[in-house]
């Protein structure tokens, strides 16, 4: 499948258009069938290659050049999920001298199938925030693919399940990790964006949607079946740095899940009433990305049941160029500041 011509897309901001080539693909997304040939094919030896290749370029943009390291620091802390009792790490980054500070907790990116929160642009962007005056507690959840620094993977709700008890433990340590328990929003980018409404949806369900300030989604990955009449944007853009026309969501996340139209699992499919109630929210899509669509679908939604929401399109961008801060760093630090600005 041919790469698109991004130098010859006059949407796109020119040094997104320089990077895209280095990060997007000619092949089409793997036709798959089962979950179990998801596993299959995320870890061939090509799979495993490609993956220490994008280790490396992340951790590059862990640098003082993207992002100083002045003024704020970061330990690694723990924190047991329910109902599984697994063990969750996550990376807690804070300016120094911070009390009673706004609180970010940071879902990272990757289909809710792989990366991490450890990974080095999630580094850096969590400084960014912190530089906002924010204590950003980055979760690295389970993964349903290809496990992150938890070691475990799990299909859904494993991963929900640990950032719903995310916010529990946030919330009951507030003052221990320097944060204002009035003021914690979560917030996450594609996959992290799936999951950030989906905690907010859990949360209201069970009544502890008061834990939370506000949600932050940026370019949520939330649909599965996608066309150019219901997302334009999906087949407009494919192979913008993603190809999503397929059926990986639904066998790598769980096919329980997506058969029974679960929100939780794909909050396109939630009704007015699985959002009513939820506290402000934020809906950030990118122009050029093929997600931007569906985003846009669910703050209709938050709009139709009278959630105080907002969405903002950032023009000539890609998807999830806010998460990798080394590419457009205005955007990034735009980006940082108004999550921050979120909890109030």
């Amino acid at each position: 499948m041919p790469m698109p011509d991004f130098a010859a897309d006059r949407r796109l901001i020119p040094r997104i258009a320089q990077v895209l080539p280095l990060l997007s693909s000619e092949e089409a997304v793997a036709p798959i069938t089962s979950r179990e040939q998801a596993l299959a094919l995320s870890h061939t030896p090509e799979a495993i290659a490609r993956r220490k290749l994008v280790k490396a370029a992340t951790e590059a943009i862990d640098s003082e050049k993207v992002v100083p390291f002045a003024g704020t620091s970061t330990e690694t802390l723990t924190f047991e999920s329910s109902p599984d009792g697994n063990v969750v790490p996550c990376h807690v980054t804070r300016p120094n001298g911070a009390t009673a500070a706004p609180g970010v907790i940071y879902l990272h990116g990757g289909g809710m199938a792989n990366l991490s929160a450890f990974d080095g642009n999630y580094r850096a962007f969590n400084r960014m925030m912190a530089r906002e005056g924010a204590v950003v507690v980055a979760v690295d959840f389970r993964n349903s693919i290809v496990a992150s620094a938890s070691g475990e993977i799990g299909e859904f709700p494993a991963g929900l399940n640990d950032c719903v008890s995310a916010v529990r433990w946030v919330h009951a340590n507030a003052e221990s990790l320097s944060i204002d328990p009035a003021r914690i929003v979560i917030a996450g980018e594609s996959g992290g964006g799936n999951l950030t409404l989906a905690t907010g949806m859990r949360l209201l369900r069970e009544g502890d949607i008061d834990l939370l300030a506000g949600l932050y989604a940026l370019c949520p990955y939330i649909a599965l079946d996608r066309d150019g009449e219901t997302f334009p944007s999906a087949v407009e853009f494919d192979g913008y740095f993603l190809r999503v026309l397929g059926e990986w969501g639904r066998y790598s996340y769980g096919v329980a899940a997506a058969d029974a139209k679960d929100p939780l699992a794909w909050p396109i499919f939630a009704g007015t009433d699985d959002v009513a109630g939820l506290p402000p929210t934020v809906i950030r899509v990118n122009e050029c990305d093929p997600l931007r669509d569906e985003g846009i679908a669910f703050f209709r939604t938050l709009l139709a049941a009278g959630v105080p929401a907002r969405c903002d399109t950032v023009m000539g961008t890609m998807h999830a160029v806010e998460a990798i801060p080394n590419v457009c760093p205005e955007i990034s630090r735009a980006a940082a500041r108004d999550i921050v600005g979120h909890a109030g």
